[in-house]
Parts: structure tokens; sequence; C-alpha cells
């Protein structure tokens, strides 16, 4: 009777599947959770994620738009590159939204598709969930993309998808895998992670941008996404130039909030009139050029990881390509040489945000939900903005104090996508209170996530403003289109209702006093979500104060 002949491997690998060796891959990045929703496409991966339970968390969602968001909120309170893995055709346009924000905000999320068997791709045979170009759809969405084909070939892609996200321009990355690859076995050697190559740095721009700083008479210094990071640098910069830092939505807390040199977006644009030079860290500078002008008097210096970026819509006197970080602290070791004596702005600054405070003031009742919620929630707490009256304003004149503490979907602006988002946030820091504020609207687009958040016991607590419309295009129609009101009017569940038939805590508040007292209670209980509805009504437009015209410039 003879042995049966065992495979032997080369020294160094292991056999394995495709899905073996993708967990193993993940792992070896870091991730320790992975957010999904399962389905036969995929069904030898999670056997995978079954074997290594112990070493990666499997968090499962009610609609694909759940994990892909859950999976954005990770990255954004993180910092880290977090996963998400769906079936394909439907279950990939289903997260496609969720991605398309993730690209939009630089942020490291790994998506992973499903596929069709390997041989019928591009073939139009009518498999299960098969979509014409998938490949081409994903690619669309993501910088770096691509597809496992065997289990060989897995360490190596997710570690260059991985590496990709923090190259040049920070975003997501996408990899598909057949459902008859995720199954198949072979000899697999690990990869670690591979290193980020870092553009050097350019020392005459580096001196250039030193000379023109030091030499301004109001510097002015704006903060985007990209600027996150380097937080300590760009305080630093502005208190030895004495230059005010705007920042809006994505780059809120780069500085804090209590800094009389922090400002907000309609602050800045009255500054913006009046600077000669301008620091531009991570940012779009959307608003500032488009809408407020420029001209050959204002020198703009930028510092972007995209060597894109620079040339887009005004070409800037000087350009730093490389993250912020580097850049920024080989700036600070050369401009003392070049700085100007400058006397302090503080007193300035405090007068000119007293006479917008006051000019705000007519954002109520926003400002007042907004101070209960800022009273109650630590500094180091987590807020999650979404499409709403009161996120409006909070990206006006909620105060924050750290980076990674206000969470806002940028230039996509999604309606519906801050539930989901928040809950990544909260799954992702367990150590940290996270709050979300949605709208009646925008709640409902993931509202059934209720069941996830029960389900892995994340205590999310979840602030539903509700107007029974769709508040915004309300104000629309009556303010443009003479009253003749369309397809805004909402139809709602009772929320507290609905929150506790699925376990959750719920309660109502009526008015910015009982929200805080709410608040309270809700963050004293770790163990399990909570909701709180608020009962509102019309409220006064934000917009006076975000879409303003220009100050500078023809």
């Amino acid at each position: 009777m003879t042995k049966a002949r065992t495979k032997k491997t080369r020294p160094g690998t292991a056999r394995m599947t495709t899905g073996e060796a993708v967990v193993g891959a993940l792992v070896a990045h870091g991730l320790d959770a992975i957010y999904v929703l399962p389905g036969i496409h995929n069904d030898d991966f999670f056997d995978a994620l079954a074997k290594n339970a112990a070493k990666i968390r499997t968090i499962h969602t009610r609609h694909e738009q759940g994990a892909a968001y859950m999976a954005l909120g990770a990255a954004l309170a993180t910092a880290k590159p977090q996963a998400y893995c769906v079936v394909p055709g439907p279950g990939l346009l289903n997260s496609s939204a969720a991605l398309l924000t993730a690209y939009g905000m630089n942020a490291p999320v790994l998506a992973l598709f499903g596929q069709i068997p390997q041989d019928a791709i591009g073939r139009g045979f009518g498999h299960l969930h098969e979509i014409l170009d998938q490949a081409g759809i994903v690619a669309r969405l993501v910088d770096h993309s691509a597809r496992i084909r065997a289990p060989n070939e897995a360490p190596r892609l997710i570690a260059e998808a991985m590496r990709s996200m923090f190259t040049g321009r920070p975003g997501p990355a996408a990899l598909e895998c057949a459902i008859d690859v995720w199954g198949r076995a072979g000899e697999v050697r690990p990869l670690p992670p591979l290193p980020v190559p870092v553009p050097p740095i350019d020392e005459d721009a580096i001196k250039a941008a030193a000379k023109h700083l030091g030499a301004a008479k109001r510097p002015l210094i704006v903060a985007g996404g990209g600027a996150l990071d380097a937080s300590a640098e760009v305080t630093r910069l502005a208190h030895l130039l004495q230059a005010p830092v705007i920042s809006y939505r994505r780059g809120r807390g780069v500085i804090d909030d209590r800094d009389p040199l922090s400002v907000n977006l309609p602050l800045g644009r009255e500054l913006w009139a009046e600077a000669d030079v301008v620091l531009a860290i991570g940012t779009h500078l959307h608003y500032p050029l488009l809408h407020w002008g420029y001209d050959r008097d204002l020198a703009i210096i930028r510092v972007d990881a995209d060597p894109k970026a620079h040339a887009r819509i005004a070409k800037p006197k000087v350009a730093l390509t490389g993250p912020a970080t580097p850049i920024l602290r080989h700036l600070l070791d050369v401009l003392p040489k070049h700085n100007a004596r400058r006397a302090s702005r503080n007193d300035e600054m405090h007068e000119r945000h007293a006479r917008m405070n006051k000019r705000l003031a007519k954002l109520q009742p926003q400002l007042s939900y907004l101070a209960a919620i800022r009273a109650e929630l630590p500094e180091d707490g987590i807020f999650v903005d979404e499409v709403t009256q009161v996120g409006f304003a909070s990206r006006l004149a909620f105060p924050v104090h750290r980076p990674r503490t206000y969470l806002s979907p940028g230039y996509q602006d999604n309606l519906g996508y801050g539930f989901a988002t928040a809950l990544g946030a909260q799954h992702a820091r367990p150590d940290l209170p996270v709050v979300s504020i949605t709208g009646d609207g925008g709640f409902l687009f993931t509202a059934t996530e209720l069941a996830t958040a029960m389900r892995h016991r994340i205590p999310l607590v979840t602030i539903v403003f509700n107007d029974g419309a769709f508040g915004n295009v309300r104000r629309i129609q009556q303010e443009r289109y003479g009253n003749r009101f369309i397809a805004g009017d909402l139809a709602n569940p009772d929320f507290v209702a609905f929150a506790e038939s699925f376990g959750a805590a719920a309660t109502r508040a009526h008015g910015p006093a009982e929200l805080r007292r709410a608040l309270r209670e809700a963050f004293s209980r770790r163990d399990a979500p909570s909701l709180i509805e608020v009962p509102v009504g019309a409220m006064p437009s934000p917009w006076e104060f975000i879409l303003m015209g220009r100050v500078r410039g023809r």
C-alpha cells in the first residue's frame, strides 16, 4: 500500500487559496476589520475570513452602500487603510457612491469586488450579476484597480493597491476576483507592505516660497484635507507668519478653532480680498479661485501631493509637490531667515470674529443646536456632518479642536452619506464618542444599518433633525420658483419607534436644552446605538455665507 503523495511547497511559500492569500495580505497590512455584504460570488473569500476570524473581524451590513460607507468612515477617522467587499454588478453599483466619495475625499479605502467566472468575463453569457466592462466602470472611480487572476498574485496586488492609496494623489483602490478564482489553491509567497515613494523636496521651490511668505504683508493660509496630518506644522506656520488659516469642511480642525488665527469661510473671503500671498495646503481652492477671484497682485503657493492640482484654475507662483508634513517642516526650517517681523494679529482677529459672529447669529436655531452638541461632545469626539440644514451651518460655526474630528463629504456632498459613514467611524474608533447629525431625508438612505449597529454593538449617537421635507429643495422652490413645490415633502416613520424596533435606545428632544440632556445620557451608553429625534421647522438659509461672490480680479 502506497502513501498518498502530498504537494511540496518551495521555501518561503505556503499552499493556500486566493481568498486565504487576500486575507493574509490584508492582515499583513494592519487591517483588523473588513466591512462586507456576502454573496455567492465571494463565498470562498468569506470562508477564508471565517478561518481567520481571530485576526480580522467581519462586519456585515444590510446594504452594499452601508459596507462601503462604513469603510469610508473608518478610513477618515483613522487615516489608515480600510476595506470592504461586495458582489459584482449590482453590489458594485450599490457601493459606488461611497467609493466615489472616497475618491473625492482622498480616503484610503480598498474595494474588493467579486466577478463572474474568469473565462466568461466580457463574453456576454448572461451570468448572475454580469455587467458590461466592470473593470472599466471601477477604473473611473479610483486611481488604481486590477484583477486577481491566481492565488500567487494576491499578495503583490494587495500590496500594490495599498501603496497606491498613499502615492501621489491619495485615494481609494479596487481589486476584483472571479468566482472560480477565490477558491483556487496554489503556492503563495507572502509579501510585506511596499514602501511608499516620497518625491524629493524641491529646495529651490522651498526657498522661493519662504521668500514670498517672509516678505508678505498680509499672508493667508488655506488648509484642506491634505493638511489634516500636518496640524502642528500648519499651526506653527500660522503663528510665525501671523497668517489666518481658512478651513472649510475637509480641513476643519487642522488648526484649533479656539486659535484667533482660525477663520471660517465667510471671514476667509474678507481676508482673501486683502491678502498678498496665499499658502494653499492640500486644497482644491475651489471657492477662493472660482468664486472669490484672483489677480496678479496675489501670489499663490501651493502644496499638494497631486502634481496635476497645481495648474488647475490658476497657475501658482510656487508649486511644491508631495505630502504636506515633510514639505512644511522643511519650509519651517528655511522661513525664519527670510521672515519679516510682524505684530500679533490677535486683537484684530478677535474683532473680526466678533463682527462675523454677529452676522452668523441669524442662523437660529441651528447655532443653538450646534452649541448643545459641542457642549456635550468631548473635544476629541468625532462629529459627522450631513447634507442638512444644521450640517450646512456646522461647516461655518461648529468649533473643531483637532484634525479628523469633523467628517464632511467634500465636494461630492452626497445626501444620505452621513449615518453609515459615522457608523464606520465609531466602529474604527470605539475609544471615542461619535455623533452623526442628519436630516429626516438623508437618514433614511441608510437607516436600516441600525440593524448593523445592533448586531455589532456599535454605540453611535445619531441626531435626526426632522422637518418633514428635503429642506434645501423646499427652500429653493419657495425662493426661486414661486412656491411651486414638487418632490420635496416626505412621509416619515416615527423615528423613535423605528429605532426602538431594532432594540436601540431612542428619545425625542424638543429644543437645544433637551437635546443637550439627551446627548449626555446617550454618550454614557457605550454598548449600543442611540437615536435622538429633534422635530424642527424651516430654518434660515446659510447660503449667503457659502456661495459668496467675487472680491478681487475681473
